[in-house]
């Protein structure tokens, strides 16, 4: 139980941290590229990384374990960064935030494929029902959407919810800020040589918010937040903690009010306080 509940306190935090990671995306493409935006924050976590493994003297992964670390970076590292800096040109990041209500369900059934996990049926139940709550308030809230800008998210969030169940697998083994270091490392290669040839042409007239934007998501998004939900998926299991994610779109909503000036509905708090319900039940049921 105790570990259990580590395990969904980590979850939270990580949470919080990856709420701002659309608001931020949202600014840093206001000054940056998606390609380079995602590069970027990709070669700056990866050196962050790279340190933390050769001061704490960390052994090599496993050959066995490469390719759960190629699903890792192309799910977490390129993919979903990608695709939702791309959708951000077409959206809003309080339209995007949308679709991250689809996450936890996505997260939960690589779980189930990925992960050896079976919740019981009442688990699937209240899943759906906190999904589709969040998928419609947001809907009824954010306005007209782009047919482009919503598969990108779509398959952002397929993406993402295959690296995060591959990743919690893994650090059942190598450990969870571990298994974020070397798949950025693994990246790492890829990823300069792309930052390198789609940087800006002139750094001139970029914005100090497109700077902060680059900075939150290449250190909190990329990095420190995966080193508090990997552990909350490990300790507490994949489907399970997996399930904090649909409060995130209220986080994410609360902070596109308050940094961008998006409008957040009271309504709202009603829905968030329905959305506890639902998590708590589905932890009840995984």
């Amino acid at each position: 139980m105790e570990q259990t509940s580590k395990g969904w306190g980590s979850g939270l935090v990580g949470v919080l941290i990856f709420s701002g990671s659309l608001p931020a995306t949202r600014v840093a493409v206001g000054g940056f590229e998606p390609v380079f935006l995602t590069s970027a924050r990709a070669v700056i976590a990866a050196l962050l990384g790279g340190a933390l493994l050769v001061a704490l003297r960390q052994p090599r992964p496993a050959a066995s374990d490469l390719f759960s670390l190629l699903i890792v970076a192309v799910g977490v590292v390129v993919g979903f960064p990608l695709l939702t800096a791309l959708a951000l040109q077409h959206v809003t990041s309080a339209h995007s935030i949308v679709f991250i209500g689809l996450l936890p369900l996505a997260t939960a059934t690589f779980g189930v494929l990925r992960g050896g996990e079976r919740p019981r049926l009442g688990f699937w139940i209240f899943s759906a029902l906190g999904s589709l709550s969040v998928v419609g308030f947001a809907l009824s809230q954010s306005g007209a959407g782009s047919l482009v800008g919503d598969g990108l998210m779509v398959a952002a969030v397929i993406i993402c919810g295959l690296g995060y169940a591959e990743g919690a697998v893994l650090s059942r083994r190598l450990g969870g800020w571990q298994v974020i270091c070397w798949a950025l490392a693994l990246a790492l290669p890829v990823m300069a040589p792309i930052a390198l040839a789609t940087q800006p042409p002139t750094w001139h007239g970029i914005g100090a918010p497109a700077w902060l934007g680059l900075a939150y998501v290449s250190v909190f998004s990329m990095l420190v937040g995966f080193v508090f939900w990997y552990r909350g998926l490990v300790l507490g299991g994949i489907a399970k903690v997996g399930q904090l994610q649909l409060l995130q779109p209220f986080f994410g909503l609360l902070l596109a009010g308050l940094l961008l000036d998006e409008p957040v509905p009271m309504a709202m708090v009603a829905v968030t306080g329905f959305i506890v319900l639902c998590v708590a039940a589905a932890k009840r049921f995984a």
